[in-house]
């Protein structure tokens, strides 16, 4: 991850759930529902929450794997740490949470150690996606799923006008309310180098997951790709 995209989303983490909603039309809760159950945890399961954000695929990841399991969450946004950590204290029961500020290119874990991951809205910010899955498979166990979530341009040509129509004048206005203009111009751009669900399907397999699906959802404009290390 670059210096630049950390101070990015350090300066926009007091914001970032009110962004994510505005983003997704109120819709990202029921795909990070999606996005967790597609991963295949389980009670007692170690698992892996990479780009945690401020917690809410933590957060449930640990609602599934229980009092018996472990859940590390990691960011490279120490901002977005900590409103993660407050929202821990202040809204749930104490769950077997790890927070870890690191960089998902450079995994500070062991190999085999997960039994599932998840990663929301980070694939499209990382500087190299396929180091990204490399490190992944890397940290899973043989037998692991992943699902990854994000922001995707729709191959419906109308529907990508519609989607540039609504980040040019419902998100970024509101950014530049915000004071954040600058950090949410990076969206456009951001999503014009994402690899389609095929291509990512594509990398996940040259990298070493011997199953790998991309499922679009919303019209495809988010996807989930589940991937499953051998």
């Amino acid at each position: 991850m670059t210096d630049n995209i950390r101070t990015i989303f350090n300066r926009i983490a007091p914001v970032y759930d009110q962004l994510n909603d505005w983003l997704s039309l109120g819709q990202h809760h029921v795909w990070k529902e999606m996005t967790v159950k597609w991963s295949a945890a389980k009670p007692g399961d170690t698992s892996l929450d990479l780009c945690c954000g401020s917690g809410d695929l933590s957060f449930r990841l640990a609602r599934r794997v229980g009092r018996n399991g472990q859940v590390y969450a990691v960011d490279f946004s120490s901002q977005l740490l900590e409103i993660a950590k407050k929202r821990c204290q202040t809204q749930y029961l104490q769950p077997n949470i790890t927070w870890v500020e690191a960089d998902v290119l450079s995994l500070p874990f062991e190999d085999n150690q997960f039994d599932a991951a998840t990663m929301g809205y980070g694939l499209r910010n990382v500087t190299d996606i396929t180091r990204s899955l490399k490190e992944l498979h890397r940290v899973l166990k043989a037998g692991a799923k992943a699902a990854i979530l994000d922001f995707h341009r729709p191959s419906n040509p109308q529907l990508r006008a519609f989607q540039q129509w609504y980040l040019d004048n419902l998100v970024v206005p509101i950014a530049n309310n915000l004071g954040l203009k600058e950090e949410y111009a990076y969206i456009s751009p951001s999503l014009d180098r994402f690899p389609t669900g095929n291509e990512q399907v594509e990398i996940a397999r040259q990298v070493g997951f011997a199953a790998a699906t991309h499922y679009p959802i919303a019209n495809g404009m988010m996807g989930v790709l589940v991937i499953t290390k051998f």
